[in-house]
């Protein structure tokens, strides 16, 4: 098994919740898009996958991609391929959540190469879904926002039960997606049950557009936990 890994609380996750149900993940795959507009995989932070691999003692296939629509599929599936060859990978996990585009791609891409594809937060309640992940301890730093009503606030910080509770009240005001699945903010785990280091990072706030703000990470590196 191979778990795509964007560095964002559902890929995490979704790694989470395969090593939990039994199966051998052998190794992370990671694609770094060129372009900001990326269709299919997550930009800001990924090259921090790397530390998030570091901390959970898992190889990593890191594959840059073109992020153009459709190409970048082909940049997938040379990745997955060479999960395959590397590790043997029979069957992969990802953490779509409620795009069809990302979900059906995915699992064509895999059907293609004769791989099981497993995707364990299909369709999860949205509101539910961050409470319950930093309930379990998952530390979620929010690195890119882009939606009207959503705080810079929490920019680059640790979410807590009650950041939460506010983002759920903020997306009932404003109408987004409270967990950010129409890409109104990008997130970035910087510990989880499963790691056995911290990321600890250091940046600043960058306004970017009239809703759109990015945290630009300076600093990184791996503690104790």
């Amino acid at each position: 098994m191979c778990s795509l890994l964007s560095g964002g609380k559902d890929s995490t996750f979704a790694l989470h919740w395969a090593i939990l149900k039994g199966f051998d993940v052998a190794c992370l795959v990671t694609l770094k898009p060129a372009r900001e507009d990326s269709w299919m995989f997550h930009v800001p932070a990924i090259e921090l996958t790397r530390l998030q691999a570091e901390a959970l003692g898992l190889p990593q296939v890191y594959v840059e991609t073109s992020g153009v629509k459709g190409a970048e599929l082909e940049d997938l599936k040379r990745a997955l391929r060479t999960a395959v060859e590397e590790y043997g990978v029979e069957g992969v996990v990802t953490g779509a959540l409620l795009s069809d585009y990302q979900r059906m791609n995915i699992n064509l891409v895999c059907e293609e190469l004769g791989l099981r594809a497993y995707s364990p937060l299909w369709r999860k309640d949205q509101a539910r879904h961050l409470r319950e992940l930093v309930e379990m301890g998952f530390e979620i730093v929010i690195t890119a926002i882009d939606a009207y009503g959503l705080d810079p606030e929490f920019l680059g910080r640790v979410l807590t039960e009650g950041d939460v509770d506010r983002i759920a009240e903020l997306a009932r005001r404003y109408g987004f997606n409270p967990a950010f699945e129409g890409g109104e903010a990008e997130t970035l785990v910087v510990y989880a049950p499963l790691f056995q280091k911290r990321l600890v990072i250091k940046g600043r706030k960058v306004r970017i557009g009239p809703y759109s703000w990015r945290y630009v990470v300076e600093e990184a590196r791996l503690v104790e936990p």
